[in-house]
């Protein structure tokens, strides 16, 4: 029989062309001399035979004892001996192999299941359910129930056209027979997944879940607090300190970290619009030498440990030390000087002029464009903390605001130009990747005597932050309120202006509250005041506050007065997502697929086009499932212990999918 391997143009509007010419490339099928497949052609025993062997080479596992009906003188001869010695096919009684008999569907998954032993690897037992998955399963002989049912667990059936009609008894036709195989080289890891409506994904799966909570730590920059803790550090220095700070965070199970990557106009990452940051160099606008990028390291390292990275910019703070002159461009006080205003010891961007306004959104849409961060957060500083008798010196700004006709009052157009950024913000962040989450912490009292008891600065008058405003028009996805008093302050108690916030909240966005670790004292701060101002937090989740953020690292690092055993031992005992935002996106990930169980390790891979960020893995304890494990998206396997489990997908808004069951015995 001659074949060919030209293109075939009986296959180019046929269900299964992608399946014929994925093998075909591979040399495993043929088409006919006159250039055609013949795709709906049935296949005999034979044909199916070489198929085997030029698809599954394997050693032999038995001896040849010759067919009667088989001379040596036939096509297939070779192809059919290798695939009873290979175990892939036997004979009938009588010493015969019938070479041109049509072979069924049945027989071709009999022969894919048993000659690989899969079905000694199959995930999940559908022997006794597999007229759930075909309307015809009462048609499937008794000898290929379980070989179907393994076949079926690993995704290597192909339904055409109706997934549920599995026509067992049906002669196979070289179409089907190239999308079964190309199914089970995909189940072997050995070829890619192709997309198609009549490949049977069936997974027994369970409903499972676990209290989702975020738990985040700032990580400052700016004065070397957290990291890096010198600009004299090399980088590999650097990197090393990075890797031992979120190593201790996820010993704490610990699900987020925000990361000072703007703190005064400058960037520790690689920028065209902002120089290099003196905090991580020592020199403004130089570089790390060797190069690497921290915000690309610093993003790896947090995914690799299932940690969301949050990048954390100061919009309108210039220069912490004014008299600090060894600014390099194109930092905004060296390009345009004029909208940069001295205020106290520092230098302030002008909120009012419009290059401002620009520089702080391209600068944040261009790390949202080119980095693979989680969020963008922004902290409380707005407008700067007010001096006293110093009023910000933005006079000529909204003198010529004014002069345009503008008719807002100087603190209404102050803090409109707050909002415009935040707005634009929310804006350009949802339009140009929707799962990048946008999140303010502000000042923790909004105004005073909101709640009537509150008594502090005015953020909304001092500060000119509208964070009500914010919240109520779901322009940020969580607010992070900074509650930095004790729960016993009689005008700044905890709880009250917890509650308060969360009354506000009326587009039930989340709330994650900011603890001040940094306050801890033996005396008037204890490890107690953390541990009660958690519980509260927990207390009041059904509000939507979901966690907490804790400013900031370095107490953690240094475990002041035991605060990392606390963690450890009693407050962060248990894995933890971040909860799922579903505003941005409510769809669940796709399974994973092509589970297989061998000797205890589970293997598993993903659909194409997958935006798996993590896997989640419980265990079944009677009624109750726990989760055990949190593993990242590049993890493919694990070793399972005997008991039944459940994987999950997570994609990059913590939406979970329903988990695979895994039985391992």
């Amino acid at each position: 029989m001659v074949y060919t391997t030209a293109r075939f143009p009986d296959i180019q509007t046929h269900w299964a062309r992608a399946f014929i010419e994925n093998l075909a490339h591979r040399n495993i099928i043929k088409g006919f001399e006159d250039g055609t497949f013949r795709p709906n052609q049935s296949i005999t025993r034979a044909e199916f035979a070489a198929l085997m062997q030029a698809t599954f080479p394997k050693p032999a596992i038995r001896p040849y004892v010759p067919f009667v009906d088989v001379p040596t003188t036939h096509w297939a001869r070779a192809a059919i001996q290798k695939t009873y010695e290979t175990g892939f096919l036997s004979g009938y009684p009588n010493n015969q192999f019938q070479p041109n008999e049509k072979i069924i569907r049945a027989q071709v998954l009999v022969s894919l299941v048993n000659g690989l032993g899969i079905n000694k690897m199959v995930v999940a037992d559908l022997k006794g359910a597999l007229s759930t998955v075909y309307q015809d399963a009462a048609q499937i002989p008794a000898y290929a129930t379980e070989a179907i049912a393994a076949a079926t667990s690993a995704g290597m059936i192909v339904n055409y056209p109706d997934l549920k009609r599995l026509n067992p008894a049906q002669a196979a036709t070289r179409a089907e027979v190239a999308a079964l195989l190309y199914q089970t080289l995909v189940y072997l890891g050995q070829a890619p997944v192709i997309s198609s409506n009549y490949i049977v994904n069936y997974q027994r799966t369970a409903a499972v879940s676990h209290t989702r909570e975020f738990r985040g730590v700032w990580v400052t920059s700016v004065w070397n607090r957290d990291w890096p803790s010198s600009s004299k550090l090399s980088v590999e220095q650097q990197k090393a300190e990075f890797v031992r700070l979120l190593d201790q965070f996820q010993a704490l199970n610990i699900n987020a970290v925000i990361l000072q990557v703007r703190p005064e106009g400058d960037a520790l990452y690689a920028s065209q619009l902002e120089p290099w940051s003196s905090w991580l160099t020592g020199t403004q606008g130089k570089a790390p030498e060797p190069f690497y990028d921290p915000l690309e390291f610093a993003i790896a390292q947090c995914h690799q440990r299932n940690m969301e990275f949050h990048a954390w910019f100061n919009p309108y703070r210039a220069r912490t030390d004014r008299q600090d002159k060894s600014l390099a461009a194109p930092h905004i006080a060296v390009t345009h000087p004029e909208a940069v205003l001295p205020y106290g010891d520092e230098l302030w961007m002008d909120p009012g002029a419009k290059v401002v306004q620009d520089l702080s959104y391209n600068v944040i849409l261009d790390v949202v464009r080119r980095y693979d961060v989680d969020g963008i957060h922004l902290d409380d500083y707005f407008y700067p903390y007010p001096i006293a008798n110093q009023p910000f010196p933005d006079e000529k700004t909204y003198q010529a605001y004014q002069a345009k006709g503008g008719t807002l009052s100087l603190g209404d157009w102050r803090r409109e130009n707050v909002n415009q950024l935040i707005q634009r913000l929310a804006t350009g962040i949802r339009a140009t990747k929707r799962h990048v989450k946008f999140g303010i912490s502000p000042f923790g009292i909004y105004r005073p005597g909101q709640p009537p008891k509150a008594q502090g600065l005015d953020a909304y008058d001092r500060l000119y932050a509208d964070a009500l405003k914010w919240m109520q028009q779901g322009w940020a996805d969580y607010l992070a309120p900074q509650l930095y008093w004790r729960i016993d302050a009689p005008a700044q108690s905890y709880p009250m202006l917890l509650q308060w916030w969360t009354e506000q909240n009326s587009q039930r966005r989340h709330i994650y509250i900011g603890n001040h670790l940094s306050k801890l004292d033996s005396v008037k701060w204890p490890v107690a005041e953390v541990e009660q101002q958690i519980a509260i937090t927990r207390s009041m989740a059904a509000q939507l506050a979901l966690g907490n953020i804790f400013f900031s690292a370095k107490p953690l690092l240094d475990n002041r007065l035991g605060i990392t055993d606390t963690f450890k031992n009693a407050l962060y005992t248990k894995l933890a997502l971040a909860p799922a935002m579903t505003w941005l996106s409510s769809d669940r990930p796709s399974l994973p697929i092509n589970l297989k169980l061998q000797n205890g390790t589970l293997t598993w891979s993903t659909t194409a086009n997958s935006t798996v960020r993590s896997w989640t893995l419980y265990q079944q304890s009677g009624e109750t499932w726990t989760l055990q494990r949190i593993l990242p998206a590049d993890t493919k396997t694990v070793i399972l212990t005997t008991g039944t489990y459940a994987l999950c997908a997570v994609d990059r808004l913590a939406n979970e999918s329903a988990g695979v069951l895994i039985t391992v015995k």
